[in-house]
């Protein structure tokens, strides 16, 4: 018992460094990638030197000399400068940027702002959470509960009218969300008038817990929609496909020739060995309801971290497009290492590690 602890603790602590340096070149990654390896310094200064010399064109500094003007110009500039970061090398910025961001010391924003006008990364992104996990935890509880009930009926039902028709309809899910999100907001908000075209709540809905929840649900109906319809029929497909393998087994075959009734037979024989697909399904759709979906947070005006993340690359804001992910990478990693032990324990097939080159 304690040798198989320790064996586990050091797979653990090798797993977990593994994947703390992946965050870490993950990081410097997306670094370089929002810097355009530096080239963006050319851009913000770029921008500097055309706010300056905006704010030269008032009236009053247009009457003073000209070198005293450049003098004011150029000191606004090098003020401006230094503000953003641009009077250091890029290469030491990158490393401060990779280093605040592995201990998660998000700083300031650039140009986003919260709704009470903070700066801070954290605050901005922590305002923004709870719209996201309210939009996506509903849209993909929806999608991945109905999806595993319909594909187990399916797999009961193998070639089936319904059946076929899933498998034909399967290649509908190529197609984005946003995709269909446009499409439902042409049909139900722009035609039927029925639904609104985007936004969280009605300005005028009434001051009540109940007025403002179901104004709420009427925001959320085209967004969750677009989510559900565009991934319905390959998520079904999928899961249909998991069960019919299992379905085939031999020990399937066996418990059906004892007798065993078809409820338990799926549970023991079918479900159980589908428990690590559908537990690793199930936390990469927990990081997916962190993140949510910048283009169709954006097409539905939502409030939340995707919307935000495309108004950070928008506005060329840094800080927070690392800062949200960073975060992204840490919930990554993280479900990776929790499900890594978990598999351990969902599937006697798994051994953890290996010693003398045999498997433990």
């Amino acid at each position: 018992m304690l040798e198989n602890l320790r064996r586990l603790g050091t797979y653990a602590g090798v797993r977990g460094l593994l994947l703390f340096f992946t965050v870490i070149v993950a990081v410097w990654l997306i670094i370089l990638i929002a810097n355009m390896g530096g080239a963006m310094d050319k851009i913000i200064e770029s921008q500097i030197r055309e706010q300056v010399g905006a704010m030269m064109q008032n009236p009053d500094l247009q009457q003073l000399p000209e070198g005293e003007r450049k003098k004011i110009y150029d000191q606004h500039v090098e003020v401006l400068r230094i503000q953003y970061g641009l009077d250091r090398p890029f290469i030491e910025r990158a490393f401060r940027y990779l280093w605040n961001g592995i201990t998660l010391n998000l700083g300031y924003a650039e140009r986003i702002h919260s709704d009470t006008g903070s700066r801070q990364v954290r605050l901005i992104l922590v305002e923004r959470l709870p719209y996201t996990l309210l939009l996506w935890g509903t849209a993909q509880f929806l999608l991945f509960s109905t999806s595993v009930f319909i594909a187990l009926i399916l797999s009961r039902r193998y070639g089936s009218f319904v059946d076929r028709l899933v498998v034909m309809l399967a290649p509908t899910s190529a197609p984005p969300a946003w995709f269909y999100g446009i499409i439902l907001i042409l049909i139900f908000a722009s035609l039927l008038k029925v639904l609104p075209y985007g936004g969280f709540i009605d300005p005028l809905a009434p001051p009540t817990f109940l007025g403002r929840a179901l104004s709420v649900l009427k925001h959320m109906v085209l967004p969750v929609s677009s989510v559900i319809v565009g991934g319905i029929f390959a998520t079904i497909y999928s899961w249909r496909t998991f069960f019919l393998i299992y379905s085939s087994e031999d020990y399937v075959e066996l418990a059906r020739a004892k007798g065993l009734s078809s409820r338990s037979i799926e549970r023991r024989y079918i479900l159980r060995p589908t428990l690590p697909p559908i537990v690793t399904s199930f936390a990469m759709m927990l990081i997916a309801v962190w993140m949510g979906g910048v283009i169709t947070e954006t097409v539905f005006s939502w409030p939340g971290l995707g919307r935000m993340l495309y108004n950070a690359i928008a506005q060329n804001d840094t800080p927070v497009i690392v800062g949200a992910n960073v975060i992204y990478g840490y919930l990554l990693a993280m479900s990776v290492f929790v499900l890594d032990i978990l598999y351990a324990a969902l599937d006697p097939r798994v051994r953890i590690g290996a010693v003398g080159g045999q498997r433990l």
